[in-house]
């Protein structure tokens, strides 16, 4: 009889909160472990150790950053069987079978344009999530804000995507879903006044314009482009500048 084969390898899930995977187990981590492990997977290229150090650490006098540095490395090694982290000559990265769930997102997202027939079954609520939303770190913010577009573009093409399909239900979903993700985000609100206006629904239509219209003067000052404005010039009878104040 053969032995069942057991998934070894790591996964790092950083949507939503942080997770550190073994197999098909949870595994436990500490808050230093966590905090390299999340700058580490967030990281295409190999990480320079001073330079994580020093980000990880920001408030700590040399040489204390190192030397944490080095401890939740150890952790790692001696806890899980060597760790999803690879020391080298050149620095940090993670091994090469470690799966990180913000990069796996983004390769389906990025193959939406390429194949749009195997993109139905994106997940919502996983594109839904920030990256850690409950961390404060500083070095954090440039992978948020790059999830957050990765996301929102994402969300959009398959609002567009369903809609020419004639999928209006779902069409509607991942237009609201980006509109929750970012309120003021027009190109959402136009995305979904185009399903609307595309399943029949004029007052709908006018009803997200309406919605957008308020929400973009009473936050930004600001009123809807020319570009919406004309997506829905014909349902007024009105020239191409409706509501202009």
């Amino acid at each position: 009889m053969q032995a069942e084969h057991i998934a070894t390898g790591f996964a790092v899930r950083l949507l939503g909160g942080f997770e550190l995977r073994r197999g098909d187990r949870p595994v436990a981590a500490g808050p230093s472990a966590q905090r390299l492990l999340a700058y580490v997977a967030t990281r295409r290229a190999v990480v320079n150790r001073a330079t994580a150090a020093r980000a990880l650490w920001p408030d700590y006098p040399d040489p204390r950053p190192a030397a944490n540095l080095r401890s939740a490395l150890w952790r790692l090694r001696r806890e899980h069987g060597g760790g999803p982290i690879l020391s080298t000559a050149g620095g940090l990265e993670l091994r090469r079978d470690t799966v990180v769930d913000v990069h796996t997102v983004h390769a389906r997202t990025s193959a939406l344009s390429s194949a749009p027939d195997t993109a139905w079954d994106l997940d919502l609520a996983v594109l839904r999530q920030d990256v850690l939303p409950d961390w404060a770190d500083e070095w954090l913010l440039p992978t948020r804000e790059w999830f957050r577009q990765v996301r929102l573009h994402a969300l959009e093409t398959l609002c567009s995507r369903h809609c020419r399909y004639g999928r209006f239900g779902a069409a509607l979903e991942a237009g609201l879903a980006a509109i929750d993700c970012e309120p003021l985000r027009e190109s959402a609100h136009r995305a979904i006044v185009r399903v609307h206006l595309a399943e029949g629904n004029p007052a709908e239509a006018l009803r997200q314009y309406e919605l957008y219209r308020r929400l973009a003067g009473s936050e930004l000052g600001l009123r809807p482009s020319q570009q919406f404005r004309a997506l829905i010039a014909h349902l007024l009878g009105r020239p191409m500048d409706v509501h202009a104040t």
